[in-house]
């Protein structure tokens, strides 16, 4: 498409931003910031909690990438209820592709996960996510707009790693207790989202993830020995329960391997990097 909105533009639209633009396509971002997240786009600020600020968006025609996290309480994403309530008759998109989560599966037991499984999230992000999804498909239907959904497995790269965590002395899993969980380069991500733009139909979904599946206590030790940090103290489920917040715990508890190959057939995506080892490196 010749014009492209990014909503939400944090660290990942940022990347998305820098390649359309590449690309030669008309790039508008849009968040809460004043600064423009990349130089040579046009920005719009406002906030998706105000739906007095997202009068002025470019959305005629567009393609749209909605990136916006869901606001932290409850199970109904109203940001996204704001955003599609914003957009007056004629204003329609061209197409729209949400960023969700793998999180709608719920626990699953290790067991591996396509797109056709029945999503059932136990945590309340997981739950938020889900509700954005349906939001969006429907209004796509009654609006004409083709939505393609994306659930992304955990997001890293060498700028994104959980510094934070490791340098506060945050416990993990158990190696022997922690069950497989799945990730995708920031990088591999940004080109997904314009790959879903191009090339996904209406209804479609894809799970984003590299298909090389380890553990969340892998995937700290692995970040703590890049970042040339500790590795963090393990602890069993039982102390895990009282000293990681709820959200750590959904993470270190729900199990399932996300199956990536509608993505990299469909999409024709060819990964820059396929395991969490050359990610790291990179």
């Amino acid at each position: 498409m010749e014009h492209l909105l990014i909503v939400g533009c944090g660290a990942i639209g940022r990347r998305v931003a820098i390649l359309a633009k590449e690309q030669g396509t008309s790039v508008s971002t849009f968040n809460r910031s004043e600064e423009a997240p990349v130089a040579g786009v046009r920005h719009l600020t406002g906030n998706l909690d105000q739906p007095a600020t997202l009068s002025a968006l470019p959305t005629r025609k567009a393609g749209v990438i909605y990136l916006a996290p869901p606001p932290g309480g409850g199970i109904e994403d109203t940001r996204a209820r704001n955003f599609c309530a914003s957009i007056a008759a004629g204003d329609e998109p061209g197409k729209l592709v949400y960023i969700s989560t793998s999180s709608v599966y719920g626990d699953c037991g290790g067991e591996v996960v396509t797109e056709d499984a029945e999503p059932r999230p136990q945590a309340a992000h997981g739950k938020r996510r889900l509700h954005a999804e349906r939001l969006f498909a429907q209004w796509g239907k009654e609006r004409g707009v083709p939505v393609v959904i994306l659930r992304v497995t955990g997001i890293y790269a060498s700028d994104r790693l959980p510094v934070s965590q490791l340098t506060t002395g945050q416990p993990v899993l158990r190696e022997e207790q922690s069950h497989p969980s799945n990730r995708i380069h920031a990088d591999d991500l940004s080109r997904i989202c314009l790959a879903a733009l191009e090339r996904g139909e209406d209804g479609d979904i894809f799970n984003v993830s590299d298909g090389s599946p380890s553990s969340m206590t892998t995937y700290f030790n692995a970040a703590a020995d890049r970042l040339g940090l500790p590795r963090p103290r393990q602890v069993t489920m039982e102390e895990a329960r009282r000293v990681m917040t709820p959200l750590m715990i959904s993470y270190f508890s729900e199990s399932r391997v996300v199956d990536n190959s509608r993505m990299l057939i469909k999409l024709g995506i060819k990964l820059l990097y396929p395991n969490l080892e050359a990610g790291l490196k990179g």
